[in-house]
């Protein structure tokens, strides 16, 4: 029975930090989503409308920080998106790891230690699902292609 419940939390823990991973991209959007959600509710808005108002809030924040940073050719306004949505995530990491490790760790050095451990990996993971989309334009940027439709290296072909 030990062995089962042991094999059984280590398969819960590891489920509850791949879905704080898989769910980090969202920090920011359902934070907008429940403020929005709250105000509309606040102000007379019923249960219902005030869901349906905070999620087409949250879902338009999403779509338009990725379509912005995918659209966009300014490193400065790409770096201001990415950090505007990693900022959250790294927060809510930080919180979920430090929860977690009151578990296991007597030592409040450590749990700190982790806890921003988490938070940095929670927010880069963050960073690089946010910039996942957006193509690369590294020689673009510095103005150095004149003409983009022709590879930068050419496909050397053999004749014969």
């Amino acid at each position: 029975m030990l062995a089962i419940g042991l094999v059984l939390n280590t398969l819960g823990v590891g489920l509850f930090c791949w879905a704080i991973f898989a769910l980090a991209v969202y920090a920011l959007p359902f934070f907008v989503a429940l403020s929005i959600g709250m105000t509309a509710f606040q102000n007379g808005a019923g249960v219902f409308s005030a869901m349906l108002i905070g999620t087409a809030g949250g879902v338009l924040t999403l779509a338009v920080g990725q379509a912005a940073v995918a659209i966009t050719r300014s490193l400065t306004l790409r770096i201001a998106i990415a950090t505007a949505f990693a900022v959250p995530a790294a927060v809510a990491g930080y919180q979920v790891a430090f929860a977690l490790s009151q578990i296991g760790m007597p030592s409040l050095a450590w749990r700190e230690i982790l806890a921003c451990l988490g938070a940095v990996c929670v927010g880069g993971t963050t960073w690089t699902r946010l910039t996942a989309f957006a193509e690369p334009r590294p020689l673009e940027l510095a103005g150095l292609v004149e003409n983009p439709s022709h590879p930068v290296l050419p496909v050397a072909t053999r004749e014969g």
